[in-house]
């Protein structure tokens, strides 16, 4: 089975232009424990997770004064993707040795999707039933 198969597809996404208060927004409204900063191609450009907020709001003591910040500043840039042709098994591998919870699926430079850890772990015990 490979990312092709078990994608999320119809995802939101993070602009350059975006600020901290908008990705809180969509992690809330999403339930995604991170979003993709993508440009106007689709290009992955970074990747902010609940984690990126968290450390920076320790760091600056207050989240209020960060909301109107470009989330790109506190993103992780040039994140680690994956084929969508990657098996299932070896995306988590490479997830689980990262220490990432979530990847973005790219094919041709554009964002196709992005998986979580669960859902790879999801449809390997859903393929080992098949």
């Amino acid at each position: 089975m490979t990312l092709r198969e078990v994608l999320h597809a119809h995802i939101p996404t993070l602009t350059p232009a975006s600020t901290l208060r908008d990705a809180v927004d969509k992690m809330d409204i999403y339930q995604f424990p991170a979003l993709v900063v993508v440009d106007d191609d689709k290009a992955v450009l970074a990747i902010l997770t609940e984690g990126d907020v968290c450390r920076a709001v320790a760091q600056q003591g207050s989240l209020l004064k960060l909301s109107d910040q470009p989330a790109l500043q506190f993103s992780t840039m040039q994140p680690t993707t994956a084929n969508p042709d990657t098996e299932v098994s070896d995306a988590l591998h490479q997830m689980l040795s990262s220490g990432i919870t979530l990847l973005p699926v790219v094919e041709h430079d554009r964002l196709l999707g992005i998986v979580l850890r669960v859902d790879l772990m999801q449809a390997m015990l859903m393929d080992q039933l098949d």
